[in-house]
């Protein structure tokens, strides 16, 4: 058996089984991560044929270690060495119509496997010393592994129907996995699709998030759209599918192109927010979608709709509303920036406006904008990958010139009133705004000199003088 099973606590759990007359197997992702040669999670689930919890405190007396119990649940964890071990006893479940909340019973180790929602998640390895490490795979689950495929162990009507989170974690260990859904459990998914309507947004959230994680995210959204699942749990994302044709002038699939920036973007970073502001990037094109007999299609301002949308989308979804959904917005509205930029010629100014409004996630849209690129034209992508690397090269020189990400003009409205004796109004925001203009198209350099003789000029236009010269 893999090396990781010879860890000392695998043992130490079997002997403490023995002495006690308890069976005792490790079982779930474990062990398929195991037989996938995947990296150890540090989350260890231990299956008790009896009390779960009454064996972690038997546990936890002996290793001297503080125990966490979940009565409600009936389940116990330990924490030891770096390692998250979660005991609980053998089950048997049945459920009611309108709930995915189960009426549980004792079971023995086929009640719990039974119960399992996934052949590759129904595994287990025996802890007794009489048959240490014996693999019990009563639903070929190995084989599973072998064919890169996701299988129920019950009928997947029943299965999904019962519990209809795991029409979500079918599709969430696909996307993770990379294998291939049963056409069965998937024809099953779209049977039972309206059932996850009984599952909580937050359940929901969790693993689209990990969909989103996942090195290929767009298998898990593929899914998600066949079966009807995303109409149901993310309507704004499934209202960018399709193409219209009006005088043989069509527009792309803004749905497809979404999944395909989606996958650029995962092979660039792991930030789980940059790849949420890929899929909305393009969210309001479907609201600002015009066909003009000259232009063809047009979504003018579906950068600007986009970003307003995102507040409201994230309430929905239960994404949290704090700087994650902030940065998400921004560069919704920032995305066609850089890209406008790459086209034309690229001019200093336009530039310092670029990281003056990005600030520190420049970076990060730029990425974005670079993953925006799906042309299938190999001379337009030719050009547009050249012009960002200009576009990339503009922004370095000019923020180790001007240092304008993050920057603050060197006046402010607090200046200003002191200058000229003012009180808050109108003119200490035209002259603060000006001010920043002029920095922003190098009309002025970004210092408190220069800054200092435009804003008596501008003030002056407006009737504004000098507090030290009216005293004069």
């Amino acid at each position: 058996m893999n090396e990781r099973l010879q860890h000392p606590i695998f043992k130490t759990l079997g002997d403490l089984a023995d002495t006690s007359g308890v069976e005792l197997y490790v079982i779930g992702g474990f062990v398929r991560d195991l037989f996938m040669k995947r990296d150890f999670k540090n989350d260890i689930d231990i299956l008790v044929i009896g009390s779960g919890i009454a064996f972690a405190e038997k546990v936890a007396e002996t290793l001297k270690l503080k125990v966490s119990v979940f009565k409600n649940f009936g389940t116990a964890m330990l924490h030891y060495d770096n390692m998250d071990i979660e005991f609980v006893g053998a089950r048997k479940e049945s459920y009611r119509s309108d709930s995915r909340k189960p009426i549980v019973e004792n079971g023995n180790l086929k009640d719990d496997q039974l119960r399992r929602d996934f052949t590759i998640n129904a595994m287990a390895l025996s802890l007794n010393k009489e048959n240490y490490g014996e693999l019990l795979d009563p639903f070929n689950g190995i084989e599973d592994i072998r064919h890169n495929l996701i299988r129920t162990p019950l009928n997947p009507v029943e299965t999904f129907s019962d519990d209809p989170l795991r029409m979500m974690r079918a599709i969430r260990f696909s996307s993770q996995l990379q294998f291939d859904i049963d056409e069965e459990a998937l024809n099953a998914i779209r049977t039972n699709k309206e059932r996850i309507k009984i599952v909580s947004q937050e359940r929901i959230i969790d693993e689209l998030q990990k969909i989103v994680a996942s090195n290929k995210p767009s298998v898990g959204f593929e899914h998600l759209f066949n079966t009807g699942l995303l109409e149901i749990i993310f309507p704004a994302m499934v209202n960018l599918y399709g193409v219209e044709t009006i005088k043989g002038k069509s527009h792309k699939d803004n749905f497809y192109h979404t999944l395909e920036v989606l996958d650029n973007v995962a092979r660039e970073s792991e930030d789980i927010w940059l790849r949420w502001a890929a899929i909305m990037h393009d969210i309001a094109k479907p609201l600002t979608k015009r066909f003009d007999e000259t232009q063809g299609w047009t979504f003018h301002g579906h950068e600007d709709r986009g970003a307003k949308m995102v507040p409201k989308l994230f309430a929905e979804l239960k994404l949290p509303l704090n700087e994650k959904m902030k940065f998400v917005q921004k560069l919704v509205l920032l995305h066609l920036r850089p890209i406008v930029l790459a086209q034309d010629v690229v001019t200093d100014s336009a530039v310092r406006r670029l990281l003056f409004e990005a600030g520190d996630d420049i970076d990060s849209l730029m990425i974005l904008c670079h993953a925006d690129v799906t042309t299938k034209n190999k001379y337009k992508r030719k050009k547009y990958r050249e012009n960002f690397e200009q576009v990339k090269q503009k922004l370095k020189d000019v923020e180790e010139r001007d240092q304008i990400r993050n920057w603050q003009p060197p006046i402010d409205g607090e200046d200003i009133m002191k200058f000229f004796n003012i009180k808050p109004g109108r003119k200490v925001g035209i002259i603060k705004n000006a001010i920043r203009e002029a920095i922003l198209d190098g009309d002025i350099n970004n210092n408190k000199k220069d800054a200092t003789e435009f804003m008596i000029k501008t003030a002056k236009s407006l009737g504004l003088e000098a507090k030290s010269t009216k005293q004069n």
